[in-house]
């Protein structure tokens, strides 16, 4: 069993921290808000600390998982920061969906002190955070990966080396780029099955097993007919992981139309009061009067 630190405790964090202390793992975990990390360690038993460095010292691994590429520089860096405060030759990964080239420069930094570093942003949800069973998507070495992997296996049913440093970050890049596609084909397919006049739930059950099921259909479809849209991840997350993937295409070549547009499409969601309603909820704007 490994000492651990685990920076940033929000829907995503604090049950995948709470996985490596009921595994076994000494976890010390960090939160901007202090009253919610001592509620974690009240809760699982673990400890919690005052600054990202204090959480840090000592680990043999560090993870953390906060909001944007701005958050994470700021927990990373300076006296108070996740690199102060850890040994040399401990792993630090890192769980935010964030841009590669973030990732690039903390690689980058932890070489200089010594300290190996992955990117490995995990795809999910809330609920696959709370179940332990996260996908994760990861860049870096090879050797660091699998003294990693078992330590990670506390919350994820699957996780895969995608190649160097910033290869996790455009592989959740790929991942949120098909998503917003498949979900406005649902979306656009249930409209249409309204507006003929179709029983949308008997649609789904006839079609589902299918050329046109998916993970999407099979979870969203049934609570997309009911005009439910709290059951997963929100517009305005998914809309700064379009944000990422849309940017990183300028650099890289790729060519993202339907992106670009599903991208716009959120947009007029926000508009409508639904920064917070689940990515699903693009059918909404198809439906609304």
């Amino acid at each position: 069993m490994a000492k651990a630190a685990f920076i940033g405790l929000g829907v995503m964090g604090y049950p995948m921290a709470g996985h490596l202390q009921k595994n076994g793992h000494d976890v010390t975990v960090y939160n901007r808000t202090s009253a919610k990390a001592k509620k974690w360690a009240k809760e699982y038993g673990g400890k919690s600390a005052a600054t990202p460095a204090k959480a840090a010292e000592g680990a043999d691994f560090v993870f953390s998982c906060v909001g944007n590429d701005d958050d994470l520089r700021s927990v990373v860096y300076g006296d108070k920061g996740i690199l102060a405060g850890m040994k040399k030759g401990a792993i630090y990964c890192d769980h935010t969906t964030a841009s590669a080239i973030v990732a690039r420069e903390i690689d980058k930094e932890c070489k200089k002190l010594g300290i190996e570093f992955l990117d490995g942003p995990v795809s999910g949800g809330q609920a696959g955070a709370e179940n332990g069973k996260l996908t994760i998507m990861v860049g870096g070495k090879k050797k660091s990966y699998n003294t990693l992997k078992p330590v990670i296996d506390c919350y994820a049913v699957a996780s895969t080396l995608m190649g160097k440093a910033g290869a996790g970050q455009q592989t959740k890049m790929v991942n949120q780029i098909c998503i917003a596609g498949l979900v406005q084909g649902l979306s656009e397919g249930l409209a249409f099955a309204q507006k003929s006049g179709l029983d949308p739930k008997l649609v789904v059950d006839c079609i589902s097993k299918g050329a046109a099921g998916s993970w999407q259909m099979e979870n969203r479809g049934y609570t997309m007919a009911d005009d439910k849209f709290d059951f997963g991840f929100a517009v305005e997350w998914m809309r700064k992981d379009l944000g990422i993937a849309l940017e990183e295409s300028k650099n890289n070549g790729a060519l993202l139309p339907v992106t670009a547009l599903v991208d716009q499409f959120y947009s007029e969601v926000v508009a409508m009061g639904g920064k917070r309603w689940d990515t699903s909820s693009l059918l909404r704007r198809l439906t609304r009067d």
